[in-house]
């Protein structure tokens, strides 16, 4: 009895001390969790800092590139510009935006910057409030719609061009200094363009969204010009780059119809008129879709753009997504996004050695910056549907994983290469310093003119003036960069590089639910 007692206190001390063995590990698997947890949401809370703070950074861009009265100029090296623009036809053409370096008004990426700023504000203008950006941005936008409104004084005549490009280009001064003539370009039924005119229907509907609630007399207004000018687009059908053939040398366009099927798709949700949506649906998806076939998203191609957008149909309105056409719309969206995904079977080799998407040498940071907006905005259609997971090539992946590659994207853009610097002027430590930019390259009190201003192109030192904001080309396949005032193909900044900018950062700043309808 004794020696089966002893036997009976030692085997519960071992009891004892495992239980309490046990009881540690769990404290201490719980203490790293929590360290895990807490690590891990710190840095997610550094990066969505991150993503704020270059997005008001990458904001001011667009009041570097406003043409005409400034009102509220927060940028002290810019002043008024092109006050007379349009005073040839009686017309107020002095508002809109400077292209990129130059002093041009091109309207087809200016429509397209438009129609994306207004889609980043409508699934992220709560983003864009939490840091200050919402009103900016709004400003912004109109500071642009106020002009395609202007430039459309008749239902079938649509002028597309302030300048000439030509003997803009052969000078080098500031815009509030120029004295070259500004030519007017149109469009209208003898010389049709279509995808200029549809591209403006896009901007002005999706545009029409965003001041539904703000300015309601706006929004209405805005929507009347884009039911017109998709009629117009639609019935009077021909390229603009072939009927005006001067314009082809800085935006040729490669076709019309994603034209069509974008504004088709941005006016059904902004009417919730079926006609659209059956526009978008039919015959003009037969001819123009392209199903299956993934494409890159920018000013001149929409169908990727398109076939997002219309995703969005397909996660939230019950009504209309057992659309067999819809559902093509988004399989070719997810045949886009498995192309993003580094690890998909399907993953495009269209990269550099360091993960950045790259395309095209000139402006080589549009698609990247682009693709990766696309790639925010579908995962979060996802996340907000409470769709786990999608497929590539039989391999599932998730939201997150689409988030993942849009981050890299903004990473890298934001510093994270190999040249340790950053493309977008203004954000970190080391960003451009020759950005081939007139304004920023000649000092304020500098007396000018056409000629006399390319000692300034030529200068060895600094900007006197920083493009705040400008989103640069970036860099070559071998992810150098020469920062030269020369340097055009990697070191101007344009518009339409801002709102994808902005459109992507806004979608990073943090991880939220988007709304299920624009109305």
């Amino acid at each position: 009895m004794g020696e089966k007692s002893k036997k009976g206190g030692w085997c519960g001390w071992i009891i004892v001390l495992i239980v309490a063995a046990a009881a540690a590990g769990a404290i201490v698997v719980l203490v790293m969790k929590k360290h895990k947890d807490s690590s891990s949401d710190a840095a997610s809370g550094a990066s969505e800092k991150k993503y704020g703070d270059a997005l008001k950074i990458a904001m001011q861009f667009f009041d570097v590139q406003k043409s005409g009265k400034l009102v509220n100029n927060k940028i002290p090296w810019r002043g008024d510009s092109a006050i007379k623009d349009g005073s040839q036809e009686k017309l107020d053409l002095s508002q809109g935006m400077f292209d990129a370096g130059d002093h041009m008004k091109f309207n087809f990426p200016m429509a397209y910057t438009a129609t994306v700023l207004s889609w980043a504000i409508l699934e992220y203008g709560d983003q864009m409030k939490g840091v200050g950006q919402l009103e900016p941005a709004q400003d912004s936008l109109k500071w642009i719609t106020d002009y395609l409104i202007n430039c459309h004084p008749k239902d079938n005549v649509l002028y597309i061009q302030v300048g000439d490009a030509n003997a803009d280009h052969k000078c080098w001064d500031r815009p509030e200094d120029m004295t070259e003539a500004r030519p007017l370009i149109q469009i209208n039924a003898s010389t049709p363009g279509t995808e200029v005119a549809a591209e403006t229907a896009a901007a002005m509907a999706a545009a029409s969204l965003v001041f539904k609630s703000k300015n309601s007399g706006y929004s209405s207004n805005l929507l009347k010009h884009a039911k017109q000018l998709f009629t117009f687009a639609d019935r009077y059908r021909g390229t603009y780059s072939e009927n005006i053939p001067e314009v082809a040398t800085y935006y040729n366009s490669t076709g019309y119809g994603d034209e069509l099927l974008w504004a088709a798709s941005w006016l059904y949700h902004a009417t919730g008129d079926q006609t659209y949506f059956d526009y978008a649906t039919g015959k003009n998806a037969d001819s123009f879709g392209n199903f299956g076939n993934p494409t890159w998203f920018s000013w001149d191609s929409k169908l990727a753009g398109t076939q997002v957008l219309l995703s969005r149909v397909s996660f939230f309105n019950s009504k209309v997504s057992n659309s067999d056409t819809l559902q093509e719309y988004r399989k070719t969206a997810e045949a886009v996004m498995c192309g993003l995904l580094p690890k998909s079977p399907t993953a495009t080799s269209s990269r550099t050695d360091s993960g950045l998407i790259w395309i095209t040498q000139w402006n080589a940071l549009q698609h990247p910056v682009a693709s990766a907006f696309l790639a925010v905005v579908y995962s979060d259609y996802m996340r907000t549907s409470k769709t786990e997971k999608m497929t590539c090539d039989g391999n599932e992946y998730t939201p997150s994983d689409l988030r993942k590659f849009a981050m890299s994207q903004a990473n890298y853009v934001l510093g994270d290469n190999p040249a340790k610097m950053s493309y977008l002027v203004g954000y970190g430590d080391k960003y451009p310093q020759y950005v081939h930019h007139r304004g920023a390259s000649i000092p304020t009190d500098a007396d000018t003119n056409c000629k006399e201003g390319w000692k300034y192109l030529d200068s060895t030192e600094p900007n006197p003036n920083v493009a705040t904001g400008g989103l640069v080309g970036g860099p070559f396949l071998n992810e150098t960069y020469i920062d030269s005032r020369n340097n055009s193909i990697q070191g101007e900044p344009t518009t339409y590089n801002s709102a994808v900018i902005v459109g992507l950062l806004s979608g990073l700043v943090s991880t939220s639910s988007v709304v299920q309808s624009f109305t």
